[in-house]
């Protein structure tokens, strides 16, 4: 652990050296994603692969790029592109990027992710916000000695995603005209995805949508004391009874499709923060 602990403070330390404002809000953008951080203003952008100790993205159209500038007038600290489980890092470099966003002092970090649907009443294209997680993952980022500067060894997960961000949001989509969702999202492993046996799974265990990442950011994002708003574009359906193959190409494009109105949400939020 005190490894990683140094690994973390010699990238905060790195990128602090880069920035002139502090960033209080943080942003976690997911596959086909990338652009609903467009239009930040007085851009710093930094190549992951430039940071010491981050990794690379190796999933198509996750940037790994870092920008930092304005958004609605709050500095903001923007990943474009994140890591997963199955690349073959630990669920500890997946929280890398958090760990530095906390150093730095990033106050509430919003996420993304593409997801399946589960919910029979969503539909492809829809925008859910994520209301509770189930952790399917079978890892967890706390596992280890506990850095006790960076939060409690056992963290409270009864109020994971902020009530107060997620009326923002509400009233952002509101306010642009955009439906939103709401639901519970249920975290996998991965890369396989899912049988229709495991959809009939998570549907009977309160899962609303399915993806492969998101949970290991926001577990390491409790801990460290953050508020937390996260979002679930639903690229494709997974009904059991009726599943169809899920194609790569096909779930970037509806998220990219989708990218404008998540970011008109973001960007609605952002402006409501009170920082």
């Amino acid at each position: 652990m005190e490894s990683f602990k140094n690994k973390v403070l010699e990238a905060t330390e790195f990128v602090r050296a880069r920035i002139a404002d502090r960033p209080l809000i943080g942003l976690l953008i997911g596959t086909g994603l990338g652009d609903t951080v467009d239009g930040m203003d007085k851009v710093i952008s930094v190549e992951y692969k430039e940071i010491p100790h981050f990794p690379v993205p190796t999933v198509p159209t996750h940037h790994g790029r870092v920008l930092f500038g304005n958004m609605a007038g709050k500095a903001v600290m923007a990943m474009q592109g994140r890591f997963h489980y199955y690349e073959g890092y630990s669920v500890r470099e997946i929280t890398l990027p958090v760990r530095v966003m906390q150093l730095l002092g990033v106050k509430s970090v919003i996420l993304s992710n593409a997801a399946g649907g589960i919910n029979p009443l969503f539909d492809t294209g829809d925008i859910m916000v994520i209301t509770d997680h189930i952790n399917l993952t079978g890892n967890n980022p706390l596992i280890g000695p506990n850095v006790d500067e960076w939060g409690p060894r056992f963290p409270d997960m009864s109020q994971v995603y902020d009530r107060r961000l997620i009326a923002l949001a509400e009233e952002a989509a509101l306010e642009n005209n955009i439906r939103v969702q709401k639901g519970v999202y249920a975290g996998l492993p991965g890369p396989s995805l899912e049988t229709g046996a495991e959809i009939r799974f998570l549907k009977t265990i309160g899962a609303d949508a399915v993806g492969l990442s998101t949970i290991p950011e926001v577990i390491a994002a409790v801990h460290g004391g953050m508020t937390i708003l996260a979002f679930s574009v639903i690229t494709n359906m997974n009904l059991p009874d009726h599943l169809k193959p899920a194609r790569v190409e096909e779930i970037i494009a509806v998220a990219e499709q989708t990218a404008p109105r998540l970011q008109a949400i973001i960007r609605g939020v952002v402006g409501k923060l009170p920082l």
